[in-house]
């Protein structure tokens, strides 16, 4: 590894060195998911809410070409200002970005990647992405669940974002064998709404039951990931119904206007926003900190693992 082309900010070396709890964050959310300012003060609460909970938060981002594990404020802000200008880097977009030394905000598949990199495990997000509506006339099928079958990094989420076929997604991840685990459900939740109608297999209780089912699979040896479903708090949740008709609205204006490939998944996320009147975006933001914290409490356990 070029030394050069990943650089780990200094309180994440110590970290890594002394074994301490660490979890990835993705800088999408800041340039894509979220108008500005709230990326920005969002990004800021979910790392004081990982700190509160024990871990050390690593948000991840490319910066003049450079693989950043750790963003300081200025960073941050300059992320989220740049807004939709930031490349949307996923895989395959790493060595554009890198030999043009420009800057991109890391999708969940990079993050993965560039976490894997570091040596961080655990991740928190909002949701994977996954097989999208109509897949099986486009094929648009994120790069996400491609990384999950491949790279050890254990994914906390609020489910797969609700624009998606979640059933399809659901398909495809077990396909490849990835691990998908309910946080004290037993139904795979739909971003927004705690409910999909979609049964998941296995569910976990606490984060030190998740721990010990991570410690087993790498006693197994296994590549890929593993997806942690941890469903948006009751409180915060939006009616399914009514979140499924405004994202069909949305999936019909992008049809219309053409709309496809990395463009699709922050239009419908920003129609969602408007024809919800601002609701889709307050329950976006609940649920990255509820998977904040449930991720800060994996890490701790993981990192206390007999």
């Amino acid at each position: 590894m070029n030394q050069n082309l990943l650089k780990i900010a200094s309180e994440i070396q110590e970290a890594l060195k002394n074994g301490k709890a660490i979890v990835a964050l993705e800088s999408t959310i800041i340039s894509h998911g979220m108008p500005y300012p709230q990326n920005v003060e969002t990004a800021l609460k979910v790392e004081a809410i990982v700190r509160k909970h024990g871990a050390i938060p690593a948000t991840i981002a490319i910066i003049n070409g450079q693989l950043c594990v750790g963003l300081d404020r200025s960073e941050i802000e300059k992320i989220g200002k740049a807004g939709n200008s930031v490349t949307k880097a996923s895989r395959r977009d790493l060595p554009f970005i890198i030999a043009s030394k420009k800057n991109g905000a890391t999708t969940v598949a990079a993050t993965m990647i560039i976490a894997h990199m570091a040596g961080i495990k655990i991740f928190a997000t909002g949701g994977i992405g996954g097989v999208h509506r109509g897949a099986e006339k486009t094929m648009d099928i994120s790069a996400d669940l491609q990384e999950l079958a491949q790279t050890d990094v254990t994914v906390v989420c609020a489910g797969a974002k609700s624009i998606l076929d979640l059933g399809l997604t659901l398909e495809y991840l077990e396909t490849y064998g990835v691990p998908v685990i309910g946080f004290q459900t037993e139904e795979f939740p739909a971003f927004y709404s705690r409910k999909s109608g979609l049964s998941l297999n296995y569910t976990a209780q606490s984060p030190e039951e998740i721990t010990q089912i991570l410690k087993a699979k790498e006693i197994l040896n296994y590549k890929g990931g593993c997806v942690i479903a941890n469903p948006i708090p009751e409180n915060f949740e939006m009616e399914y119904t009514a979140i499924n008709q405004a994202t069909e609205q949305a999936l019909e204006e992008a049809a219309a206007q053409n709309i496809q490939g990395k463009e699709i998944t922050p239009f419908l996320l920003d129609r969602i926003k408007q024809i919800t009147s601002g609701k889709s975006l307050e329950a976006n933001i609940k649920l990255v900190c509820n998977n904040a914290e449930l991720a800060a409490k994996i890490a701790v356990a993981f990192c206390h693992k007999e």
